[in-house]
């Protein structure tokens, strides 16, 4: 059951945000099954589409549609925050591709090879696609009207309770880190100090982390049950984002490129 008021009711009524807000833009304003499938659609022609046809379109569109919808800075910050796994990659296959045997220089015992530089690249450059395509969706998509969406599709309670906290986990974590962190400065603890002094403060911030997460998972678990988690019956849901005819075009669009894409490279006519 959905019910929907008229935004002059919802104010006068008081409601949360949650009930009123009114996504602004193209892509930001489509259904989240739709931000899925487009995504879906990108990962999987970043990875099946050979060379840098496939990673590089993905991220030319990516740009685009980060541009146009002003998330440009947080999808920056996202690949940022994917650097290590990528030097890793990249460092990984120069000097230990097997098979390799066109050696740039030789330094002592190490060889780096012209075909581990072109081959980390490439995988580097896909697994930047891969998370900026996740990444993106995440940006634009309010984590309430994700898990709305899945509740009006049928997943049950137990479902869209794991995807809302898997979500919400590293963003959640964060922030609890930042609030231990100044709950400790202001108890005298150095954390911003030479390396080997913030070495020494890994314990004091790891354990009220740890445990503030233990206590919140039972907090949110009376919450939950106080709230009749476990009723049976269908959930009344305040809001559910809209799903129109360009979703839906869009949604079947993605869904049949990705079957298409995976069917050519199966029969070998791409790859």
């Amino acid at each position: 059951m959905t019910v929907t008021l008229p935004d002059s009711a919802s104010a006068d009524l008081g409601l949360p945000d949650y009930v009123t807000r009114r996504s602004s833009g193209f892509y930001r304003s489509l259904n989240p099954a739709t931000k899925l499938a487009v995504a879906a659609f990108e990962v999987v022609a970043a990875f099946t589409i050979p060379g840098w046809l496939g990673p590089g379109l993905v991220l030319a569109v990516l740009v685009v549609m980060a541009a146009a919808s002003r998330t440009m800075r947080g999808l920056i910050v996202i690949g940022l925050a994917a650097l290590p796994l990528v030097v890793s990659i990249l460092v990984v296959n120069l000097f230990l591709l097997p098979g390799a045997s066109d050696p740039i220089v030789r330094i002592g015992p190490l060889a780096p090879t012209w075909h581990g530089l072109w081959f980390g690249l490439l995988t580097a450059t896909r697994l930047i696609a891969f998370s900026s395509a996740i990444a993106f969706v995440y940006l634009t998509t309010p984590v309430d009207d994700l898990l709305a969406d899945l509740a009006r599709r049928g997943v049950g309670r137990r479902g869209t309770f794991v995807v809302g906290a898997a979500v919400r986990m590293v963003p959640r974590t964060i922030e609890r880190v930042g609030e231990v962190m100044d709950a400790q400065r202001a108890r005298g603890m150095d954390t911003q100090g030479r390396i080997w002094q913030r070495a020494r403060g890994i314990l004091p911030l790891a354990a009220p982390i740890v445990f503030g997460a233990l206590t919140e998972v039972e907090e949110r678990t009376m919450a939950l049950e106080a709230r009749a988690f476990s009723a049976p019956g269908r959930q009344t849901l305040l809001r559910v984002p809209a799903d129109g005819p360009v979703d839906r075009v869009l949604r079947w669009a993605a869904l049949l490129g990705l079957v298409a894409i995976v069917g050519l490279r199966l029969a070998g006519r791409i790859g």
